[in-house]
């Protein structure tokens, strides 16, 4: 386990944070009319972290398997064109194209129950399942590193807790400043929904450039 491989999968993290899933929705908890309840919160962003980390196991698993008959270096050039082809497609996301956010936001306001939210967080994990492409290239640089089974299970955790931490920061402000920070909110909620389909182009963009990046190193430089 590398320094830059710690880094690169921090930034790729970073980039997840982004996704309707662990920063819009609970934006939206926020935002919703009436006290703030930390239970809501917790219940939320605990079932998608553990939702995201499960389907990461279940996705190292086989990644692993495969690796395992695969020469190394075959592995780094399969991780080298999945970076190149998440920088490809990003170009592909039209910004003029906005997303629904309207049915998530009924789906929060139609109950606040615990197993309501944490319905939510798995449909929302679901739905993400096709789009979760930097957490792919995350796990799939893990498994050309390598590492202990331990190793990865460690860095599978980090990764999901970091996509969470913009969320949680956001709340301390929330809880901190109160009213005040309610227009921010507003903002960055009417942001992504009017820029979200260009943003995702943009996360895409800097996730296959980090995938591409690690390879390329490992490859050539190493």
């Amino acid at each position: 386990m590398t320094l830059g491989l710690v880094a690169a999968l921090a930034g790729l993290a970073l980039l997840d944070s982004t996704s309707i899933g662990t920063l819009f929705i609970p934006i939206w908890l926020m935002l919703t009319p009436g006290r703030l309840k930390l239970s809501r919160f917790g219940v939320y962003l605990g079932t998608i972290t553990v939702f995201y980390f499960a389907v990461g196991i279940v996705i190292v698993l086989g990644a692993s398997q495969l690796a395992g008959h695969l020469d190394n270096e075959v592995a780094l050039w399969i991780q080298l064109v999945i970076g190149v082809f998440l920088f490809a497609i990003s170009f592909r996301f039209d910004s003029k194209k906005k997303p629904n956010t309207s049915r998530w936001q009924n789906r929060l306001n139609a109950n606040g129950s615990a197993v309501a939210l944490a319905g939510v967080a798995v449909l929302a994990g679901v739905v993400e399942l096709a789009t979760m492409l930097p957490y792919l290239g995350a796990i799939g640089m893990m498994s050309a590193a390598d590492l202990r089974p331990a190793q990865i299970g460690l860095l599978l955790a980090g990764y999901c807790l970091v996509m969470i931490v913009p969320a949680l920061l956001l709340l301390g402000g929330r809880l901190a400043l109160r009213a005040r920070i309610e227009p921010f909110l507003t903002r960055i909620s009417d942001w992504f929904a009017a820029k979200g389909a260009s943003a995702t182009g943009w996360i895409l963009g800097i996730a296959g450039f980090l995938v591409a990046r690690d390879a390329v190193a490992r490859l050539f430089l190493m």
